[in-house]
């Protein structure tokens, strides 16, 4: 390994910024609102703030210390540590490449999605005509124009797992332009990251402000507001929530992937990172909660407009049955009208009985609907931006949102990757342009496979077990190494000689006990998770509906396989650094 003349950020405010726009992803805008409407609103704010104190912000600090203080990425600083340790670095280069595949497919769809913006009417906002000229495409009608456009247009979706097609070329063009830009990015390594990260971790918050200006004074937007902020305490009780804050918390800041560990290795040595972990944590998880009142109050725009438009259906229906005059119901008096027709005309009123309860108007139902990922990013959103006036502006907006927001956590996942191999003497002897193309090159070429007509369901088996196991596993190794190989004397030493001091109680307690604990609690619970569930399913698309199926056995094999070869790079390398020096010492007693 060599670290003589590593590059350094220009000023610590580029690797803060680096950092946020690292952290601050994806997941913030549609995981974390998703959670916080299946727990019960603003209630899920609790475990979550308390899980970052117990957890995140002590895992965060402990990364960036160990990157500060090795100045090299993560096999090089794991193996500084221990040559046994070593596994650790490579499990989270694996882990990093397994996410790069198939992050950056999620960009490509954001540039699909903004370079049809651009169109006098939103493509997802009406159904196609079919072939014959006769009238809407049928997918589209059993389905919804938002969903077609997503599944037929965007993915071009097979309806399974099992039935492979051809490369989707418009959305092949996207992945390279994706590839293409990423590369540009991190071309000259932190010298152009540092100056594009000015942009990335800054420009989406300007649009989350826009569209919370937007957002609060759009119609019923106040049931959203309402329902994020009428907690729901007896959510409390239920563990799910806080395994899922615990969750949330660990992926939203990165933890693992060791680009924290890599950003860090490029600071001065006696940079300030403790106050950066604690102001990073803070603005993701800040972040976190100002895009969850955004999307709360599209979801309040949204379910108003569905709610109102079942109250008209249900109006209708009761005027033609009872043969009412025109203005005799009202949309305020529609479920007053149910009640007193039933009680009055109970024979007519049993002819409709089933339409009513299979369309029963419910405002609390409509916002209970839980979304999330690419169904809330690129279905629900949609569906909501193209009722709003000036559609093609406000989607404009949303989609370049998400695609710095993915192009910033982009960044660190290939820095992740780039950082530790070039630690490495024969890779540092190529030029940065060269070695970082080959990397971007590889990458797309295997990310090519998502772009098929099956790619979307590889695309949720990377994205369901790539990296949640391994990064548990990993991180849980990292903290005890620390703590207890290491030791927190020596980590505390080496803190005091960056920092001038040393870190108080409340570092050291989460770092040797609480910390550990929380981590093994959740890795039982995934693998007690993943036993209990049974065999593996995924959503499938079957031109009408979404429908669960079980993966076949090539599937859950190559699931087994992706679980696995991360999580072996640990006890392999430490088998093979054992070997090695038992050889050694043979070598010398010779």
């Amino acid at each position: 390994m060599e670290k003589d003349g590593r590059p350094n950020w220009d000023s610590p405010m580029q690797f803060v910024l680096a950092c946020v726009s690292y952290a601050v992803g994806l997941g913030n805008v549609w995981r974390f609102p998703y959670l916080c409407q299946l727990h019960g609103g603003g209630g899920f704010l609790i475990p979550y703030l308390i899980m970052l104190l117990l957890e995140g912000l002590p895992l965060f600090y402990m990364e960036l210390a160990i990157g500060q203080k090795m100045r090299l990425g993560s096999i090089g600083a794991w193996t500084s540590i221990s040559p046994y340790l070593g596994g650790l670095g490579l499990a989270s280069v694996v882990t990093s490449l397994y996410l790069c595949l198939y992050y950056n497919v999620i960009n490509a769809w954001s540039f699909w999605y903004l370079f049809h913006s651009f169109q006098s009417v939103l493509p997802w906002g009406v159904c196609p005509i079919n072939s014959n000229r006769t009238g809407p495409t049928e997918e589209c009608e059993v389905a919804t124009p938002t969903q077609y456009f997503f599944y037929r247009e965007t993915l071009n979706i097979s309806s399974s797992i099992e039935e492979h097609g051809g490369i989707h070329t418009g959305q092949a063009l996207c992945l390279v332009l994706a590839w293409a830009i990423t590369y540009l990015f991190i071309v000259r390594g932190v010298k152009s990251t540092g100056k594009v990260v000015y942009f990335t971790a800054t420009f989406p918050y300007l649009v989350l402000f826009i569209y919370l200006i937007r957002g609060v004074t759009l119609y019923g937007a106040i049931n959203g507001l309402k329902y994020m902020f009428t907690p729901k305490m007896a959510e409390l009780a239920n563990p799910r929530a806080w395994i899922n804050a615990a969750t949330q918390i660990f992926f939203s800041l990165g933890l693992g992937f060791g680009s924290l560990i890599a950003f860090a290795s490029y600071n001065q040595y006696n940079n300030n990172f403790q106050n950066q972990a604690i102001v990073v944590s803070l603005i993701n998880s800040g972040t976190s909660i100002f895009a969850s009142i955004v999307t709360f109050a599209i979801y309040g725009f949204k379910a108003t407009l569905n709610y109102e438009d079942c109250l008209d259906r249900m109006r209708i229906l009761l005027l033609n049955t009872f043969d009412l005059a025109e203005d005799a119901i009202s949309m305020d008096s529609v479920l007053e009208w149910i009640e007193k027709l039933n009680t009055t005309y109970p024979e007519q009123f049993a002819q409709i009985a089933d339409k009513v309860r299979e369309g029963e108007c419910n405002l609390e139902k409509e916002l209970d609907t839980a979304v999330e990922g690419t169904g809330l990013a690129f279905i629900v959103y949609s569906e909501a931006i193209k009722n709003m006036p000036l559609p093609q502006l406000w989607s404009v907006l949303y989609f370049f949102m998400l695609l710095l927001l993915g192009i910033g956590s982009m960044l660190g996942n290939i820095t992740a990757i780039i950082t530790p191999l070039r630690d490495f003497k024969i890779m540092s002897r190529m030029s940065n342009e060269l070695f970082s193309g080959l990397v971007c090159v590889f990458c797309l070429l295997l990310g090519l496979g998502f772009t098929t007509t099956s790619g979307n369901y590889w695309f949720t088996i990377f994205n369901d077990y790539a990296a949640t196991f391994s990064l548990l596993f990993i991180v849980l190794i990292e903290v005890i190494a620390v703590s207890y190989i290491y030791g927190i004397k020596r980590f505390e030493k080496d803190i005091e000689d960056m920092l001038g001091h040393r870190p108080n109680w409340y570092w050291k307690i989460m770092w040797a006990v609480t910390s550990p604990l929380l981590l093994i609690g959740l890795f039982i619970f995934y693998i007690i998770s993943y036993i209990q569930g049974g065999t593996p399913t995924y959503q499938a698309w079957n031109k009408e509906l979404v429908m669960v199926t079980e993966y076949p056995v090539f599937g859950q094999v190559f699931i087994v396989l992706l679980l696995v070869s991360s999580v072996s790079c640990v006890p392999l390398t430490a088998l093979y650094a054992f070997c090695r020096k038992r050889k050694d010492v043979a070598v010398v007693t010779e």
